[in-house]
């Protein structure tokens, strides 16, 4: 059995703990977040920083951090707007979220730059991005700084969007897993990851 090589967090640079935990805490979802600044342009942006957190009330989070190329404008939005909807991104979406990637001016719209379509959301003013499998309505429940300019967004869930061939039929719908055709962010700053590779354990009685 090999040893195991130990790091104090307390006494690294943010950096190499970033390099660190990244590397290692994967594969994650990619939250493709839309907001709308105070003067009315859209911005859109993916953070795989993202999970639920809860269902009663059904709640999300969002980590923003200092290195992220949209922190100031999303941030900005957040605070000032309070409204977001989270788009998942599956792997026909991958090549256009990948284009909102790019570090722009706040007065450029990343949706109609890279030629995204979008809808009306039905709560909140972002709109949705209709490609996505899936798109969340949030509103912002609380905003909790975790370092200098390091930001945990909690957003209370409103509505939810799913492509119809991802669901079941009938009152109480299923997701289909596999329809979604989801990816996920892995290490360094370009590794994606597919999630069709899934095993089943059965819980233990």
């Amino acid at each position: 059995m090999s040893g195991a090589r130990s790091f104090d967090f307390t006494k690294m640079e943010g950096a190499d703990c970033y390099r660190l935990m990244a590397s290692s805490i994967m594969p994650r979802p990619i939250a493709w977040v839309t907001t709308i600044s105070p003067e009315g342009v859209r911005n859109a942006a993916p953070y795989s920083f993202f999970n639920m957190m809860g269902s009663e009330p059904p709640v999300v989070a969002l980590g923003i951090l200092p290195g992220d190329v949209h922190q100031k404008d999303t941030a900005r939005n957040l605070r000032d707007g309070g409204e977001f909807v989270v788009n998942l991104v599956s792997e026909a979406m991958a090549a256009q979220m990948n284009e909102t990637c790019a570090a722009l001016p706040p007065e450029v719209d990343e949706l109609t730059l890279a030629g995204v379509a979008t809808a009306p959301s039905t709560q909140v003013a972002p709109p949705r991005i209709t490609g996505a499998p899936v798109a969340y309505e949030c509103r912002v429940a609380e905003v909790v700084n975790t370092g200098p300019h390091q930001l945990l967004i909690v957003g209370r869930v409103l509505a939810a969007h799913f492509h119809d061939t991802a669901l079941t039929p009938g009152d109480r719908p299923r997701v289909i897993p596999e329809a979604l055709d989801l990816i996920g962010r892995m290490y360094g700053a370009d590794a994606y990851v597919r999630t069709h590779d899934v095993f089943h354990m059965p819980r233990p009685k």
